[in-house]
């Protein structure tokens, strides 16, 4: 018998370092996840219904709403399980629960082997395992089932009884796990857009630290829009129940200063001591006590333990690094699962340019004559040229600032570029190319030049970043963005 029903039910299991922290604590995390959601959720719908309680909490949602509210419960901080469920109400003995399982249950049965394992709150005349053993012999009476298997079983029967009210789990998902976002404080992550600094800024979102952006532009204005891409990316899909900033500065004359004033082994060193010290500035006017980096141990030569604390020491700031001890390949596959590979692959690294001959062991005494020797008006005068927007305004400020014409209805003989990655491709009446970001630069040289090119990408962004890169590369000369 199938169960119809207008909602769907959500029962949100929290990360186990949560429920093992002390009574305050623990009661201050519950309800930043709260918050969380409710900022989130009902942002979707105001018909969503959260729940709290001690060790758990409940959404239930409109079915035309379960899709989105899933996804956004699967990667919000702080929830270790989410489960999905249908829930009865006046509930109180053994035999109504037995029959109102088997309404929903015995079908699934059909030559599978079972378990029951429930869970009881409150007070009732039975515990736990009687509630098991009753229904597991009804479904097995009723059912066409092979039997019960108590350890490797086809189907896991999970039911919850809370006083009177009686949960049937019907579907169980991993969730991100870590801390609710927000209560850990703010941070500010110096963002290159490649893999090391997007997956240390998701490490430290999970990790409930509310993760703002600081980037140092060396690329001109397409690296820029494309470390906003991945900030957006991490924002919109991790920590979109809080609004972070997003700090751009202008680096370029800095880079300059370096090659005049700093020997050449010194000059990748001297790069990130500057960068931290804009970082601490900005940091200050933000109220931010710590920064966060990408740099892994001995990765580069300027990551070496003697570097690192020579870099570390132009800041009072506590620095962060997460993946410290984090070989390449776990971090690539970290940015595979979080979904910002395709994006770190295409995205140009700068600050491996003025890297010559680089010191792997540099020494305190010489980095006093090398630091002093560096004009840092030039350094001032850079972070008094930093601009700062947030997150959530980077669609409306990248479209505002890319001299990119934008088609909204095709001329028949423009030729469409789908730019997502994902397999399906756009339907449209036009000819429709199907080609991934980060392989546009590649194939795009294979193209006529004669044709005129829309970009197209769901929300836009992509589009308008890649379109400017086409045409600041001079790659073909009819490129504009198609948004329907």
């Amino acid at each position: 018998m199938h169960i119809q029903s207008t909602t769907q039910k959500f029962i949100l299991k929290l990360f186990p370092e949560i429920m093992v922290k002390g009574d305050k604590a623990k009661k201050d995390m519950v309800a930043q996840l709260y918050q969380n959601l409710q900022k989130m959720l009902l942002d979707i719908d105001n018909d969503i219904l959260i729940k709290k309680f001690s060790d758990k909490i409940e959404v239930t949602v409109p079915k035309n709403k379960v899709e989105k509210s899933k996804e956004i419960l699967l990667n919000t901080p702080g929830i270790d399980q989410v489960l999905e469920a249908l829930q009865f109400d006046n509930i109180d003995t053994l035999d109504k629960i037995k029959e109102t399982v088997g309404k929903v249950i015995i079908d699934l049965l059909e030559n599978k082997t079972f378990v029951v394992r429930a869970k009881r709150t409150g007070s009732h005349e039975f515990n736990s395992h009687e509630i098991e053993r009753v229904v597991g012999g009804y479904l097995r009476a009723k059912s066409n089932s092979k039997g019960v298997d108590l350890h490797h079983p086809d189907i896991t029967v999970r039911l919850e009884l809370i006083n009177h009210q009686l949960n049937i789990i019907t579907k169980h998902y991993k969730g991100l796990s870590g801390f609710p976002l927000g209560s850990g404080g703010d941070i500010l992550s110096l963002m290159s857009g490649g893999f090391d600094s997007t997956v240390a800024s998701y490490l430290t979102i999970k990790r409930g630290l509310k993760t703002h952006y600081i980037f140092f532009n060396l690329g001109g204005n397409a690296h820029e829009m494309g470390v906003k891409q991945v900030a957006l990316y991490l924002w919109s899909k991790f920590a979109s129940s809080h609004r972070v900033k997003f700090v751009t500065i202008p680096f370029e004359d800095v880079v300059t200063q370096i090659f005049k004033d700093i020997p050449p082994s010194y000059m990748g060193v001297m790069l990130k001591r500057l960068m931290l010290q804009a970082s601490e500035k900005i940091a200050d006017d933000m109220d931010i006590d710590a920064l966060l980096t990408g740099e892994s141990v001995a990765q580069v030569s300027s990551q070496t333990l003697r570097n690192l604390a020579l870099i570390d020491s132009a800041t009072s700031k506590l620095v962060l690094r997460p993946l410290a001890t984090t070989n390449k390949p776990e971090i690539i596959k970290i940015a595979q699962e979080i979904g910002t590979k395709s994006f770190a692959e295409s995205m140009p690294e700068y600050c491996g340019v003025i890297s010559q001959n680089p010191i792997t062991h540099g020494s305190f005494k010489r980095l006093e004559k090398v630091k002093n020797a560096f004009d840092y008006t030039v350094l001032n005068k850079a972070i008094e040229n930093a601009q700062t927007i947030y997150v959530d305004e980077i669609i409306e400020d990248i479209n505002n600032k890319a001299p990119i014409e934008v088609v909204h209805n095709p001329h028949k003989d423009d030729i469409i570029i789908d730019i997502r990655s994902e397999e399906e491709v756009l339907l449209h009446t036009n000819k429709v190319l199907k080609i991934p970001f980060y392989n546009l630069k590649k194939e795009l040289k294979k193209l006529p030049a004669t044709n005129t090119y829309l970009l197209y990408c769901q929300k836009g962004i992509m589009s308008q970043l890649h379109a400017q890169y086409i045409k600041d590369e001079n790659i073909l000369p009819n490129i504009k963005v198609y948004r329907p």
